[in-house]
Formats: C-alpha cells, sequence, structure tokens
C-alpha cells in the first residue's frame, strides 16, 4: 500500500513530532510510506486570486503538481496535526485549499460534491488542550477535516484519533496514547 504521512507541527522536540515516529516505526515495512512535512518543507499555504492566478485554474498550478502526485499515488493517508483554536492549523488549511482544489479533489454535480479520490482511506490523529468531555460539543476538532473535506473527495473510511488534554496529560496517559498509535499504525 502507499501511505502519505501529513505532517503539520513546528517542533521535532513535541510529542506530535513522538506521534509521527511511533506511526513511522510502527507501519508495516511493506507499504510504500512518503511523509511530507508541511512546516519543514516550508510550504506556501497562501492561496491567491488575481489577473494571473485564477480559481479555475487550481488543479493545475504547476508548484503544487508534486503535492497532487503524492495525493494521487496514496491509497492511505494520515494527518498529525494539533488544534488550534478548535480546528487545524493555518498551514495545514492552506494545504488543503490549494491541492484539495475543484478539478482535481472534487468536481460539482447536481446534487453536490463528486469526490475524485474514492478508493482512499485515511487516518486524522491530533492532540488538543480541551477536556476531552467537551469535545463532542464543539464545531472542528478535526470533524471538518474528516466530514467536509476528505469523506467529500471521496475518501473513506476515515478514522480520528485524539489525545485531549495533552498539556496536563501525565507522562503515562501520553505513554499509553503513543502505545495506542503504535498498535493501530501496525495494523494498516
Amino acid at each position: 500500500m502507499n501511505i502519505l504521512i501529513i505532517y503539520t507541527y513546528p517542533n521535532h522536540q513535541s510529542f506530535n513530532y513522538a506521534i509521527l515516529k511511533a506511526v513511522q516505526e510502527n507501519l508495516s515495512k511493506n507499504h510504500n510510506v512518503n511523509t511530507l512535512d508541511l512546516y519543514e518543507e516550508q510550504f506556501d499555504p497562501v492561496l491567491q486570486f488575481d489577473d494571473t492566478h485564477k480559481r479555475r485554474d487550481l488543479s493545475t498550478v504547476p508548484d503544487i503538481e508534486t503535492y497532487r502526485n503524492l495525493i494521487t499515488r496514496a491509497d492511505h493517508i494520515i494527518f498529525i496535526y494539533p488544534i488550534w483554536w478548535s480546528g487545524m492549523p493555518a498551514m495545514l488549511k492552506g494545504f488543503i485549499d490549494r491541492v484539495f482544489t475543484a478539478g482535481f479533489a472534487y468536481s460539482y454535480g447536481k446534487r453536490g460534491l463528486i469526490g475524485h479520490l474514492q478508493g482512499k482511506s485515511a487516518w486524522i490523529i491530533t492532540t488538543h488542550n480541551t477536556p476531552a468531555f467537551l469535545t463532542p460539543f464543539i464545531q472542528d476538532y478535526g470533524k471538518v477535516l474528516k466530514n467536509q473535506v476528505l469523506k467529500s473527495c471521496g475518501i473513506k473510511p476515515v478514522t480520528h484519533t485524539q489525545l485531549a488534554d495533552t498539556e496536563n496529560s501525565s507522562d503515562e496517559k501520553r505513554r499509553r496514547f503513543l502505545d495506542k498509535i503504535a498498535d493501530i499504525a501496525g495494523s494498516i
């Protein structure tokens, strides 16, 4: 299987980086795994529309072709990122805006969007500082990426694993979470 990991966190000394390592180290060696670190890559998340940058041309912008190819080749996409201000980091949102575009990831049909990325699955891994009992009542926290983006583009199933109250979690709780991540990664 071709697996693409999209990692979005600016610090390689972080718990999110430990999650990335747990995923990478526990995926089967039979898989072809590519990791896209958006901060290390210095991905430009700024979407531009003007006389030379037309919205209708986003699916063919040359500087995004590498990313479209990575998405196209992937059978399974793993997203690892923190929840900031109830949603994904701006870097990842910009990546979604610039790469998952009409004409590439979806098109418009009479009854809504037609996903062009069928046959792919995804796993979203998030961390945040909100207590777990509150997250079902909060608008985003990974739900937008899962339901409004990936599923609309034809990617399913999409699973979501999250560690709540990360900043206040004990070393033991973090270790158990990393063990859980390792187990899930090992089962892919």
